[in-house]
């Protein structure tokens, strides 16, 4: 598949766009599953834009960003992910094992970002100083730029190359490394998987993680299924929570009660 002018252009866009919805209004956030699903309508191809997203979505489960700190960005990856498993068609696997080294290029591109946005930041302070709120705010949004094209232009690059310099580059990729490539896809989002049960309380829960297995590996029960017996599983233990709770009350109300007949009746024997 060729891509046409416009798609490179809207993927630009949304590359553009993701990063600043993430810090302001959060509409798509930061979700690679979302990116990838939009990435996917572009490409006229949603089912791989859903798997590649929603595979870099498990890698990313439980893991965020504080203060200043920079984590790979796997929504850029969606995009490319996306774009580069349907003009090249070699499906899923191979797009996620390109998506990865896209992610954590970023976090490199990322830090320059908010390197460039500290001019910006002292610029800021200085009108304040000034009290010159609008040249203020100017700058304010000025800072949407490092933070957006930090994105675009390296999609925007990856994109314009074209199919050709990609089925050039892969004829010569050694069968190995596209083997690799697509067994690393396979295996990253179990790895994801791990690091969210690492900070779960997984041992507290187990009972219901060993039937979720079961289901899944050996009942083979579809996902929307797997999920549903989830939600009811969190609904008894949500019941069940609150029904302990009540009882527990209820015991120390009972409790409270009776101790303080036992003090009445014990100050009149003693009196």
């Amino acid at each position: 598949m060729i891509m046409a002018w416009w798609q490179i252009l809207l993927l630009t866009c949304l590359a553009f766009w993701m990063i600043i919805d993430q810090i302001t209004v959060g509409i798509l956030c930061n979700y690679p599953l979302l990116i990838g699903f939009v990435a996917g309508i572009i490409m006229n191809d949603v089912k791989t834009g859903l798997v590649v997203g929603a595979t870099l979505q498990l890698m990313v489960l439980g893991v965020g960003t504080y203060g200043g700190a920079s984590m790979p960005d796997f929504m850029t990856g969606a995009i490319v992910g996306t774009a580069y498993a349907v003009m090249t068609g070699k499906g899923g696997d191979f797009a996620i094992g390109l998506a990865v080294p896209v992610g954590l290029l970023m976090v490199q591109l990322d830090v320059l970002a908010r390197f460039l946005n500290v001019f910006l930041l002292h610029r800021v302070d200085h009108f304040i100083k000034l009290n010159d709120t609008k040249q203020a705010a100017r700058n304010v949004v000025y800072g949407v730029f490092p933070w957006g094209l930090s994105r675009a232009i390296p999609v925007f690059i990856m994109l314009i190359v074209g199919e050709k310099f990609i089925r050039q580059v892969l004829a010569v990729t050694p069968q190995w490394l596209t083997t690799g490539l697509k067994v690393s896809g396979g295996i990253l989002p179990i790895v994801g998987i791990a690091i969210l049960l690492r900070y779960l309380p997984t041992k507290r829960f187990i009972t219901f993680l060993i039937v979720g297995f079961i289901a899944a590996a050996y009942l083979k029960i579809p996902m929307l299924g797997v999920a549903l017996l989830g939600f009811a599983m969190a609904i008894f233990y949500y019941q069940k929570t609150i029904k302990s709770s009540e009882d527990h009350e209820s015991n120390s109300t009972v409790n409270n009660a009776n101790g303080k007949e036992y003090e009445n009746d014990k100050g009149e024997y003693e009196n």
